[in-house]
Parts: C-alpha cells; sequence; structure tokens
C-alpha cells in the first residue's frame, strides 16, 4: 500500500495540470528556445511504471516522439499519482484527439458548480462503463469513486446490478437517467420530471447526460484498443490509508 498513497492525492486532482507554455517567457529566450530547454530532458526518458504485458493493441509512442505538452501532462500525473494510467499511454498514438479528451474530460468530470458530487460523476462512469462492457473504465472509475466516497463496496455492487445496489434514491434515479442515455432510450418530460423530484435540475441533467454520453464514447475506444486496466487500480480506495507513524498491521 506504499503507493496508493501518493496515488490517491494524484487522482484527486487528476487533469489539473499547469501549462508552462503558458506562462511569461524568461529574458530574450524564444518559446521554441525555452520549451525545447525545459522539455526536451524530459522527453528523453522512458516511462517510469512499465506494465509487466501489453495494455492495448496499438503501439505505445517512445516519449521523445511525442509533443511537449503531452509529456508535461504525462509527467505530472505520473508524479503525482505513482502511476501513469494506461488511458494516457494509449492515446497519445494519437495526440490530436488525447488534446481533445482530456479537454472535455477535465470540462466534465472537473467541474466545480452543479449538483453533482465528484463521486456522483464517477458513479455514473461506472454505470455507463458496465453497461457497455467496458473493462478499463470500469476498474478505473471504481478506483476513483471509492476514493471520492470514502466507500469500498458500492462502486463493486454497480458493477454487478446497480438495481440492487446500496443506492440512496438520488442516486438510483442518476443512475437510471444516465443508463437512459446511453441505451439512447427516447428521453421524455418524465425523466426530467424523476431527476427535479429528487433535487436535481435541467442543468444537472446536462450533466449527468454528458458524462454518459462521453463515456459511451470513452467505453468504445477503450474496447477497440483492448486498454488494458493498471494493476494499482485494484487496490485504490479499499483499505483506510495508514496514519503517519502508525504501525502497519
Amino acid at each position: 500500500m506504499a503507493r496508493s498513497g501518493s496515488a490517491v492525492k494524484g487522482m484527486l486532482n487528476l487533469f489539473n495540470v499547469r501549462s508552462l507554455l503558458h506562462s511569461p517567457l524568461p529574458g530574450l529566450l524564444s518559446q521554441w528556445h525555452w520549451t525545447r530547454a525545459i522539455f526536451l530532458p524530459i522527453a528523453q526518458k522512458n516511462y517510469c511504471t512499465k506494465p509487466t504485458s501489453p495494455i492495448g493493441r496499438y503501439p505505445i509512442p517512445y516519449k521523445k516522439d511525442l509533443p511537449y505538452d503531452i509529456v508535461e501532462l504525462m509527467e505530472e500525473m505520473e508524479t503525482k499519482s505513482g502511476f501513469l494510467p494506461n488511458v494516457f499511454k494509449v492515446l497519445s498514438h494519437r495526440p490530436a484527439e488525447f488534446r481533445a479528451f482530456f479537454a472535455y474530460y477535465n470540462a466534465l468530470m472537473n467541474k466545480e458548480t452543479g449538483r453533482l458530487s465528484k463521486a456522483d460523476r464517477e458513479l455514473i462512469v461506472v454505470a455507463t462503463s458496465i453497461s457497455n462492457r467496458c473493462l478499463y473504465c470500469v476498474i478505473s472509475h471504481s478506483a476513483l469513486h471509492r476514493i471520492y466516497s470514502k466507500n469500498p463496496t458500492l462502486a463493486d455492487q454497480v458493477s454487478v446490478n446497480y438495481e440492487v445496489a446500496e443506492l440512496q434514491a438520488r442516486e438510483r434515479v442518476m443512475l437510471d437517467f444516465a443508463l437512459a442515455i446511453s441505451r439512447c432510450d427516447d428521453i421524455t418530460e418524465e425523466h426530467f420530471k424523476n431527476l427535479e423530484a429528487h433535487g436535481f435540475d435541467r442543468e444537472d441533467a446536462w450533466d449527468i447526460a454528458a458524462i454518459a454520453a462521453f463515456f459511451s464514447l470513452s467505453n468504445r475506444i477503450a474496447h477497440f484498443t483492448d486498454m488494458r486496466p493498471n494493476e494499482e487500480f485494484y487496490s485504490m480506495g479499499r483499505l483506510p490509508r495508514e496514519k503517519d507513524g502508525e504501525p502497519k498491521k
């Protein structure tokens, strides 16, 4: 569990990355020279954490061949989390799509307005992903739900059968709506009335729908590329973190 502590800290700020490329440039160095001076040593490094088996069916680019902004994001993610989630490596095969994917991910999952908590958002991803049979997203986002919710079992229940999971009424109606979006059911006023009866408004409905729709895309990309979950995800959030100075049991 030594790594899980750093992994938790990193995952809680998953994509809030500062970009040095948008900072004022010191002295008279051109942006090209400044970027090269900072990032060339980074780009020449290998990934710190290496899988023991293939993580997908497409080749993973060498860091030295990737754009600097993508390398920077990977380096910060790996430093914060203690490992680099395989989705970063797999999507780096398509840099333009990598940027678009994580920009929209950040807009949806790190949004600070509305009535959806971070745990709510992760639970929507778990339910949507199990409906779409996506191993990677079920495993990775179950881990994030355990961390945000401090509940080590609910995501497991939802991944088996959300209809019998120990959900609050608002969580159940939230997942009902998310799965209706994922299945492309006809959406009626009844859906919105059910949400409103449990404290959600129409902007919250948009958030739920957008997350379900985005991860229906993500699930299919992960399925198509045969993206495999990192081993670290399986144990994250399952056991309480040891306090500093507390002896291991």
